[in-house]
């Protein structure tokens, strides 16, 4: 899918250094910008952070080489936390999308219908393929009965030019709008969302 990155895409923020070392590049990620007319979420969506894995709870660029090694590409970092950093972005997608007023996050005091909890599977480049590579874990649980009423995984990935910074940040970028372009989707029409929660519906497997 098409889309636009919000002032020519990634946002690459220039940091003073401290200390008289050189400050770490800084990466921000962006949210896609496409409006999906068709999209109807089934009353209000509370987003929570993503949950993740400790190699993926941090603001490092994670680089995977083979199936065991591990490394993060240095002096980079992402603008936040990256279960924070996508959080906001999964927000804005919703917004974007034309669903304003429909999505909050905790702390909003907004009543709730239902709650989307998402996890973090991968994050990261994968050296050996050139390519970054993201998947996010989606379960939609509604309010009044505590039940998964849909869940659904969904991934991207994204050629890599280079494994540098500048590079990886970018293609990550592009996975996570090609992932979160999918989820809001999921969540509309066209998604396995009920429009109404029924306590003795089966639950929706991806």
């Amino acid at each position: 899918m098409t889309t636009r990155w919000a002032a020519m895409g990634l946002v690459a923020l220039s940091l003073a250094a401290c200390g008289g070392g050189a400050a770490p590049a800084t990466f921000d990620l962006t949210a896609p910008t496409e409006r999906v007319r068709t999209t109807r979420i089934p009353g209000n969506l509370l987003v929570t952070a993503p949950s993740a894995v400790q190699i993926l709870s941090t603001d490092r660029i994670l680089v995977r080489d083979g199936e065991r090694g591990v490394s993060f590409l240095p002096a980079s970092q992402w603008a936040d936390q990256l279960p924070a950093l996508v959080q906001a972005r999964i927000i804005q997608a919703f917004e974007n999308a034309s669903r304003l007023g429909r999505v909050s996050r905790p702390g909003d005091r907004v009543k709730v219908d239902f709650q989307l909890n998402t996890e973090l599977r991968a994050f990261q480049i994968e050296a050996g393929r050139g390519e970054a590579a993201v998947e996010i874990s989606a379960k939609a649980v509604s309010e009044a009965t505590g039940r998964v009423v849909a869940s659904r995984i969904f991934s991207a990935r994204v050629p890599v030019a280079a494994i540098d910074p500048a590079n990886a940040a970018r293609a990550l970028d592009q996975a996570l709008n090609r992932v979160l372009l999918d989820i809001v989707r999921w969540a509309g029409t066209g998604g396995d969302m009920p429009a109404t929660v029924d306590a003795t519906a089966p639950v929706a497997q991806p």
